[in-house]
């Protein structure tokens, strides 16, 4: 087994990368390509991940190094989109098995073992986090969506990053009519029977709000009902513990109609919290103290006899 001292190892970690290294980075150090094979068979302290990238340890590596390794793989240019780019920028789902990863039209290599590499001639801008490039979210999510053909993921997926507030779908739809063309129907009908997702977004933004403030969760889209089980009105957010109602949608604004009815929520007892969609996306500080002081004078009152039909998680 070839040695090397406690001083080249030091001189070889690479905590910005999690410890993975091209094997043209452990030449330029000195580390021969003898001593890169005897250090990765099995039973030594390296790991071969894939062709030209080393981990300089001998376990499994972890999503992020798998990441590192993708980046690596495909060089100067390249990067990673679909899942692990939406994954990136806050979007709460399950690693998938491969990390999509574009690559300049000229590059010649190929899909690896855990890495999917997609030759493209339409790099986007990337956005950078722990030093890896991502695509930004309507190009991710559009990579990902032309390559699924369950219906229900595909709608979930398209609606994600509009819920999270990093995209609009005329963003999705843009960034669908300047791609590769090729798998793109049924993605296209998906999107025209979502719509504009107006709503959807505007949740995104409130969840986001609401993560920065020193409250319990909430429940989404709530009808509240009066002790007889009548419905007298529908809340955006609803927390049942004190009957604090958040209308920001169409309840926000005042001609809301019969079924956003405030007077008849304020009559039953209910406080509610109303903002525009304006002021959702421009006065955050100020809804985020008037939510807090909301609940706590709602928690302060004997709590209405009223009940919520029909609450859901905060989910897409």
């Amino acid at each position: 087994m070839a040695r090397l001292t406690s001083a080249e190892l030091a001189a070889l970690s690479a905590p910005e990368t999690d410890d993975v290294v091209t094997t043209t980075r452990l030449r330029d150090a000195g580390v021969t390509p003898h001593a890169i094979a005897s250090r990765c068979r099995a039973g030594g302290p390296w790991r071969r991940l894939l062709p030209g990238v080393v981990l300089l340890d001998d376990g499994e590596p972890s999503r992020r190094q798998k990441l590192h390794a993708a980046a690596s793989y495909g060089g100067e240019g390249s990067v990673v989109t679909g899942i692990d780019a939406l994954r990136a920028q806050g979007i709460r789902l399950a690693p998938p098995h491969q990390v999509h990863t574009l690559v300049p039209l000229h590059r010649r290599i190929h899909s690896q073992d855990f890495v999917h590499l997609e030759r493209t001639s339409r790099l986007p801008e990337p956005l950078r986090h722990d030093d890896i490039a991502f695509a930004p979210p309507a190009r991710a999510t559009i990579d990902i969506a032309r390559r699924e053909t369950v219906p229900e993921r595909l709608r979930r997926l398209l609606a994600l990053p509009v819920y999270y507030g990093l995209c609009t779908s005329d963003d999705l739809r843009a960034e669908l009519d300047s791609g590769n063309q090729r798998g793109t129907a049924s993605v296209r009908e998906m999107l025209r029977n979502l719509g504009s997702m107006g709503e959807t977004y505007l949740q995104g933004v409130a969840r986001e709000l609401l993560e920065a403030v020193p409250l319990p969760p909430p429940v989404w889209n709530v009808t509240v009902c009066d002790v007889q089980g009548r419905p007298i009105g529908v809340v955006d957010a609803w927390w049942d513990e004190v009957a604090l109602g958040w209308q920001f949608g169409a309840g926000g604004q005042e001609n809301a109609g019969p079924k956003m009815n405030h007077l008849a929520l304020a009559a039953a007892g209910v406080v509610l919290v109303r903002t525009s969609p304006d002021q959702l996306r421009e006065h955050v500080r100020r809804i985020a103290q008037e939510l807090t002081s909301a609940f706590a004078n709602a928690a302060k009152r004997r709590r209405p006899k009223v009940r919520a039909l029909g609450s859901v998680p905060a989910t897409v």
